[in-house]
């Protein structure tokens, strides 16, 4: 097994163009389980903590780039928090703090299981997800990025080197639940997001992907009242049946897919009532 830990953006991009179906590590938090577990061999390993382009976040008047290596433990604190705090609400759930201070945004997306905190949120703030190879880079929508389970349309040879999320001035927040309080995968999630007339939904773990609810969106964004911030409660309670509709969930080792599916309309349900809470 060959081990590349370059410092610099090219040298990471001309380490995959050399071996492109090579393991790309940064904190190490999903890969190295499902190795120790013997869920996952490995031949060649690009590890990219250490390349400083990976690690920078900027935001510029409405819009927040993060590195593909920024941290959850970044993400969860000021300033980053104020202006995603959906995201750095999913980050405060990501494991333990020591696993929030190497785990990465970026491998939330390599990893991309239905079950990752941050995606939720992502596809409900309609993120673009970066690559780079050493033939180029592209963008593409999180809705076409994340193709089905633990499967991306990221291409053998390609890196990812960040996400593009709107900063955004309406109410938006994640839930989970799990089996325990802390230190857990996620049973079921969900991420809404309410702005400017519009409200989007995105639920975690209740299907391949995850998924987007354009019903409950356009039934939500149709009946609330941006204005005063009113949303009555029989809106919610449709919302919510909307919002079980649209899950696809299964049974397995965690959860039944009927607590799925029951979850994820209670999750948000709550969380519409929290956007819009002057009944």
């Amino acid at each position: 097994m060959s081990v590349t830990v370059p410092t610099t953006l090219a040298e990471a991009l001309a380490a995959l163009a050399d071996s492109p179906t090579a393991t790309v590590v940064a904190g190490g938090t999903d890969v190295m389980v499902e190795v120790n577990f013997g869920h996952r061999s490995v031949s060649d390993v690009v590890m990219v903590n250490r390349v400083a382009e990976l690690r920078t976040w900027r935001h510029e008047a409405d819009v927040l780039h993060l590195g593909a290596g920024v941290t959850w433990s970044e993400i969860e604190s000021s300033p980053i928090a104020e202006w995603v705090p959906a995201l750095a609400q999913a980050a405060r759930t990501v494991g333990s703090p020591q696993i929030r201070h190497v785990g990465t945004v970026g491998g939330n997306l390599g990893t991309c299981s239905p079950a990752g905190d941050g995606l939720p949120v992502l596809a409900a703030l309609d993120a673009i997800v970066h690559l780079a190879s050493a033939d180029g880079a592209r963008s593409l929508p999180f809705g076409d990025y994340m193709v089905g389970p633990k499967r991306t349309a990221r291409r053998p040879g390609e890196l990812i080197t960040g996400v593009t999320v709107p900063v955004l001035g309406g109410w938006q927040g994640y839930s989970k639940v799990g089996v325990r309080n802390a230190m857990v995968i996620a049973t079921a999630s969900v991420a809404l997001v309410a702005d400017a007339g519009s409200v989007r939904l995105a639920l975690g773990s209740v299907g391949p992907t995850i998924l987007r609810c354009p019903e409950a969106e356009a039934f939500a964004a149709a009946n609330v009242d941006f204005t005063s911030g009113v949303a009555s409660s029989a809106v919610v309670t449709q919302f919510a049946e909307l919002a079980r509709a649209a899950a696809r969930p299964i049974d397995d080792h965690r959860s039944s897919a009927a607590y799925r599916r029951h979850a994820v309309g209670v999750l948000a349900g709550r969380l519409l009532r929290r956007a819009f809470p002057n009944e």
